[in-house]
C-alpha cells in the first residue's frame, strides 16, 4: 500500500518517462508534489525502490526505472511541471496528424547550452496539428545543446513556442539575453531579477536584470526525428 504522496511521484515518474524516456530532476519532483525541500523526495523515492516499485539505474545520475505501478486507477494527467507534447517526422512512426494544421515556420537554431546568435530568419516550414499547438501566434526553433534534457528536450530536437513577452514562473521560454543571445531556458522571477535555469545540472542557472531578458515566446511542444 502506498501513501498518497509515493502514488503521486510513482505516477509522475512515469509520465515522464513515458512522455520523454528521460527521469525528472529532483527539483521537478519536488515542485510538481509542492514539498519544501529535496530530503522529502529522497525518502519517496526510496519507500518506493523498497517496495519494488522503482529501482535506480547504477553509474546514471538520477535515472529511474519503473518496474510497476499499483493495481489501483492511476490519474492520467500529468501532476506539474512541462510534459512535452512530441510528434514524430519520422513517416514510418509518425501518430496521424489531425485535419486542423497550423502551418508554423522554422526560425533556425536555439541554444540549450552554450548561447549562440539570436534568433535567425525563416529557414523551413511545416504544419502542426491545431490541437497541439492551440491558440496564438507560432513559431519553431531546432535545440542545440543538452541543457534542457530533464525536461525531455534533447540536442536536435523542433520545439514549438507561442509568442509571449511575459511568462509565468517555471515556463519554459525563449529568452532574448542583452538583445544579442537567445536561449531555451525555464524562466523564474526572483525579487528583482530573473533566473534563467538549465534542465541538467552541469549547467548553472543565470541571474540578470530584469532589463537585460526579453521573453520572445514559450515553449507548447515538440517534434523529434527518429531514426
Amino acid at each position: 500500500m502506498l501513501t498518497q504522496k509515493q502514488h503521486a511521484l510513482l505516477v509522475f515518474i512515469n509520465q515522464r518517462l513515458t512522455d520523454s524516456g528521460v527521469s525528472p530532476s529532483f527539483d521537478e519532483m519536488k515542485d510538481a508534489l509542492g514539498l519544501a525541500s529535496k530530503s522529502g523526495i529522497h525518502r519517496l523515492i526510496t519507500a518506493l525502490e523498497e517496495r519494488g516499485f522503482i529501482r535506480r539505474l547504477p553509474h546514471r545520475a538520477r535515472a529511474l526505472e519503473v518496474i510497476k505501478l499499483p493495481e489501483a486507477n492511476v490519474p492520467k494527467q500529468p501532476i506539474g511541471g512541462f510534459k512535452p507534447n512530441v510528434v514524430s517526422n519520422n513517416p514510418d512512426m509518425a501518430r496521424p496528424v489531425a485535419a486542423n494544421t497550423v502551418d508554423i515556420p522554422i526560425l533556425g537554431r536555439i541554444a540549450a547550452g552554450s548561447p549562440i546568435e539570436a534568433i535567425q530568419h525563416e529557414t523551413d516550414r511545416f504544419a502542426a496539428p491545431a490541437d497541439m499547438v492551440g491558440r496564438g501566434e507560432h513559431f519553431a526553433l531546432t535545440i542545440q545543446g543538452d541543457s534542457m534534457v530533464d525536461a525531455g528536450i534533447h540536442d536536435g530536437d523542433t520545439v514549438v513556442i507561442r509568442r509571449a513577452n511575459t511568462a509565468q514562473n517555471g515556463d519554459i521560454v525563449v529568452a532574448l539575453v542583452d538583445d544579442q543571445e537567445a536561449t531555451l531556458k525555464r524562466f523564474r522571477r526572483k525579487g528583482s531579477t530573473i533566473a534563467l535555469e538549465a534542465a541538467n545540472p552541469e549547467y548553472e542557472t543565470r541571474i540578470f536584470g530584469p532589463d537585460r531578458i526579453k521573453v520572445q515566446g514559450t515553449l507548447v511542444g515538440l517534434m523529434r526525428t527518429y531514426q
